[in-house]
């Protein structure tokens, strides 16, 4: 790669051949430069956008005691967050210190690194914290989309503009520029070359193909790859997911009759779309045969008290609604039925929950 620098011409001279092979490179440079523009400012403005909007135009996102604070959206990742970040998010649930501080560092770097990529300060290094985000953003809400893969289009797209900016710079019209016109001699600080972005990296041209390539590699790797697993279509064929993003899906556990007839049991929400939330609209005690014999309807179960319910996270949370139990995605309680009207006389084996679409979940009642 020709390494281009901020030297006078009239400093340095030059023969006729030497000086046309130099202008067409910084021709060419200019040219890239100008055609990433839109892709820079972008790509900020994405990043920038976000940070803004809760620092900003809609704070309540930063508020705790606000039905739109962040945490809500943190929880509906839970259930097909990748690469351990379910534990991740499940532990800042748990502890409000850490999860006040994680939401507020990533909402402000979100507003610092959309701001830098629009001027073009620092762009390279900038573009590098940017493809952190995508790859974070992508393994904790990636698998999310009601009608398409949404999380997964934004997370893709900016992690191959992340990439691109981070081997491309910043170029025309940017701080970075206006830095090294001030100070020509930061053009020969490595560092300055590696982290903004008005010059090309300071490496040869096959180290620089070697260096490309690679990070060619890894964004088809991670983008194919996480494809593939959310949907297939790549080497197999297109099935929902693991985590299906449009239907509900309730896993129950540690279901019990207890001794007084009521029934407690463990109910948590992992999989559907987080825009709508679960309405469970009925509840059965079935016997060996899977028979009902004890019925809780709608409105029995939306008479239930608050005290019935033991939610996990202090966020999305299992209720009693206007159509039975209502929770959004990423709910997880502990919920106890009182004892039905026809009583329990001891032929239950199983319960089962039903939800408003008319899809059935159970699980067999302990020491039954």
């Amino acid at each position: 790669m020709t390494i281009l620098s901020f030297t006078s011409s009239s400093n340095i001279p030059r023969a006729a051949d030497e000086a046309a092979a130099l202008t067409a490179a910084q021709r060419s440079w200019r040219t890239a430069a100008l055609a990433m523009l839109s892709v820079r400012i972008i790509q900020g403005f994405i990043y920038w956008g976000g940070g803004s909007r809760r620092f900003i135009y809609a704070p309540s996102k930063l508020n705790p005691d606000a039905p739109t604070w962040m945490a809500n959206k943190f929880q509906t990742a839970l259930p097909g967050a990748l690469f351990g970040t379910d534990h991740l998010i499940s532990f800042m649930l748990h502890h409000f210190w850490l999860l006040y501080a994680g939401v507020i560092l990533f909402s402000a770097a979100e507003l610092i690194v959309g701001a830098m990529l629009m001027a073009g300060l620092l762009t390279r290094a900038a573009a590098l914290v940017s493809i952190g985000f995508s790859v974070l953003l992508m393994a904790m809400f990636g698998w999310q989309g009601a009608t398409c893969i949404d999380e997964w289009t934004m997370a893709a797209c900016n992690l191959a503009m992340g990439a691109t900016l981070l081997l491309g710079g910043s170029g025309a019209y940017s701080i970075d520029n206006v830095m090294l016109g001030r100070n020509p001699a930061l053009a020969g600080k490595r560092w300055i070359r590696w982290a903004a972005g008005s010059l090309p990296l300071p490496v040869k041209e096959a180290a620089f193909r070697n260096l490309a390539l690679t990070v060619l590699g890894f964004v088809l790797v991670f983008d194919i790859g996480t494809y593939s697993y959310y949907r297939g279509s790549v080497v197999t064929p297109f099935h929902g997911g693991p985590v299906s993003p449009t239907k509900h899906h309730l896993t129950l556990n540690d279901a019990r009759l207890l001794p007084d007839g009521s029934v407690r049991f463990h109910v948590y929400l992992d999989a559907g779309t987080p825009e709508a939330p679960v309405h469970v609209v009925a509840a059965d005690l079935l016997d060996a045969s899977n028979d009902p014999i004890a019925h809780y309807d709608a409105a029995a179960l939306s008479a239930l008290p608050k005290t019935a319910f033991t939610n996990d996270y202090a966020y999305n949370k299992f209720a009693p609604g206007p159509f039975g139990i209502r929770a959004p995605m990423g709910a997880a309680a502990t919920v106890t039925l009182p004892v039905p009207v026809a009583g329990a006389d001891g032929r239950a084996r199983s319960l089962r929950l039903t939800d408003v679409d008319g899809r059935s979940f159970s699980a067999t009642l302990a020491g039954r």
